[in-house]
């Protein structure tokens, strides 16, 4: 209920190196806390016997795990390089405040990106052409194999001459625009 209201989640960590969520009154891995993070579950990770906030710890041994686990690191080299000669210089202090914003602004970007590619495919005949493809596909994987359908009795034939009728008119559509494109 509190990853619901948006309270946060205490995970505490023994000595055994176990993990125990209070709220489920039960023991998870370093994958549930990904996945809870990739939820957007707040939650913060104590130290079971001193009660020390060891979040960041343990959100930089996931990060670490991820990085050897997927093959693929997220983190280049030459990245970590400069993150690591941070510490210690006087602009130590800044650079968390810097990675914050940067992730912000690249979590907004990548939003509005994602946006804008969805709303240029409404608008691009391409695009549009393409979806009536896939239908035509899907309608016609149907007519000839219903099993692939949705599961509907064979007693909706007239829906499907329908939609048959209606994807040859498609693609005499279709047909006739790529003559024109082709003179």
């Amino acid at each position: 209920m509190s990853e619901a209201k948006g309270e946060t989640v205490v995970i505490k960590k023994y000595a055994n190196r176990r993990l125990y969520n209070t709220q489920s009154s039960s023991y998870i891995t370093l994958d549930h806390l990904a996945k809870m993070t990739r939820d957007g579950v707040d939650f913060k990770v104590v130290d079971a016997k001193s009660g020390t906030d060891i979040t960041h710890q343990i959100l930089t041994q996931i990060i670490m795990d991820e990085e050897s686990a997927s093959g693929e690191q997220m983190l280049p080299v030459n990245f970590l390089r400069q993150l690591i000669s941070m510490y210690g210089n006087s602009m130590q202090g800044l650079v968390p405040h810097y990675l914050e914003a940067s992730m912000e602004n690249f979590r907004s970007n990548q939003s509005k990106l994602r946006q804008a590619f969805e709303d240029s495919l409404g608008n691009n005949p391409l695009a549009k052409l393409a979806q009536q493809n896939i239908a035509m596909f899907k309608a016609a994987a149907t007519a000839f194999m219903p099993a692939l359908g949705d599961d509907k009795p064979s007693s909706h034939d007239k829906e499907q001459d329908d939609e048959i009728a209606a994807l040859r008119a498609q693609m005499a559509e279709m047909q006739k625009q790529l003559d024109k494109l082709g003179k």
